[in-house]
């Protein structure tokens, strides 16, 4: 490890920045993407802010470890999906339902009264042609300016990161499942 001098100044800012909703993205291979879109809400929530997540691959009924933690702060946490791909015993439903999840988005975003929205794992629906790309880029560039938007997931199409205000790639490093680490409550659920 290098030792590294602390910085003495501030990094330096636009005299006359502009604030207005921002367009974030967590993408890349590794873990804890929608972990940060979930602190977002967190940090958004106890200022006061509405606060509304979508989360495209899980189902209504999903009672994950976030789901439980958010629904007792009162944030809006709706599952759009029927599981991951390799569990769907009928893509076709799933692409009708990640449609359906994203005209819901949509209209949240479109309306205004929302501070931040998440869309977890949306990118999944976007690369495997289930919701038009070019409908979401439309929807987040006229989207109005106050509104703040959190897309996570894997491959986010490149059109997405040429809009998006902040890009965080997550890499992954190693990860404990490769390892012979089956998933576990209170870390991936």
């Amino acid at each position: 490890m290098d030792i590294q001098t602390p910085p003495t100044e501030a990094p330096q800012q636009r005299e006359k920045a502009e604030r207005r909703g921002l367009l974030i993205v967590n993408t890349g291979d590794g873990k804890g993407k929608s972990t940060a879109a979930f602190g977002l809400a967190l940090r958004a929530h106890g200022r006061g802010k509405s606060v509304r997540i979508f989360q495209f691959m899980k189902v209504p009924s999903a009672r994950f470890g976030e789901h439980r933690a958010l629904e007792q702060l009162g944030i809006a946490i709706e599952g759009l999906g029927d599981g991951f791909s390799w569990k769907s015993k009928d893509l076709e439903q799933s692409a009708q339902l990640a449609r359906e999840g994203w005209a819901r988005a949509a209209a949240v975003i479109a309306a205004g009264d929302t501070f931040l929205v998440v869309l977890d794992e949306m990118t999944y629906p976007l690369i495997y042609g289930w919701v038009p790309l070019d409908e979401v880029v439309n929807a987040l560039s006229e989207r109005p300016s106050h509104v703040h938007v959190v897309i996570t997931g894997r491959d986010c199409p490149p059109e997405i990161i040429a809009i998006a205000d902040t890009v965080s790639e997550v890499r992954k490093v190693k990860h404990a499942y490769e390892a012979g680490i089956p998933a576990q409550r209170g870390i991936e659920d």
